[in-house]
């Protein structure tokens, strides 16, 4: 009798096989491969999410998005209101930066965060529109304003460029000791 995976395990199993394939791996075959059901695999995904791993999902599966190895990554305390959230993402964007996500770390619900992959205006106006035309509100909602994006860009000194206009621009916030580890 082949003994049965623990939840940490599986979830080991499955950032693997989603880091070896090319394309997204389908909840089903994710599941048949670890021996459970397609519905224990959303919730493994939810829950490697919110251990910040870059878990894409399509109507063909799941994978993770990668990002350019020339890449410098760094993540941005932040805080402001709605109507300074197109300001805010331009600004990044305007730059050189990509906004890769939203995360909200939130004292009762925990760490909440959503892909954006925010590159241009384009993507700005986009993202701007379907949250003013839809029934959602920004995560930035369930926290006050305070949020974290996790940004990319060519090099460290363009990072140092957003992260000073983001400052000039009063949206910068100061990280709390307990949220080092995010």
């Amino acid at each position: 009798m082949e003994k049965e995976l623990t939840g940490t395990e599986r979830r080991k199993i499955l950032l693997s096989r989603m880091q070896q394939s090319q394309t997204p791996v389908s909840g089903s075959a994710l599941g048949k491969e670890t021996g459970v059901s397609r519905q224990v695999i959303v919730q493994d995904m939810a829950l490697l999410r919110t251990q910040g791993h870059p878990i894409m999902s399509t109507t063909k599966g799941y994978y993770l998005e990668r990002t350019d190895q020339n890449q410098s990554v760094r993540t941005l305390k932040v805080c402001h209101t709605d109507d300074q959230m197109e300001d805010e993402l331009n600004a990044i964007v305007d730059l050189g930066g990509t906004v890769q996500n939203v995360m909200v770390n939130h004292r009762t619900y925990g760490k909440m965060t959503a892909a954006l992959n925010i590159r241009n205006r384009r993507d700005v106006r986009v993202f701007v529109d379907n949250i003013r035309s839809g029934r959602s509100s920004p995560l930035l909602n369930v926290t006050s304003g305070y949020h974290f994006h996790t940004v990319s860009a060519d090099c460290e000194a363009v990072l140092d460029e957003i992260e000073e206009m983001l400052l000039q621009k009063g949206y910068l916030a100061e990280w709390l000791p307990y949220e080092q580890e995010l």
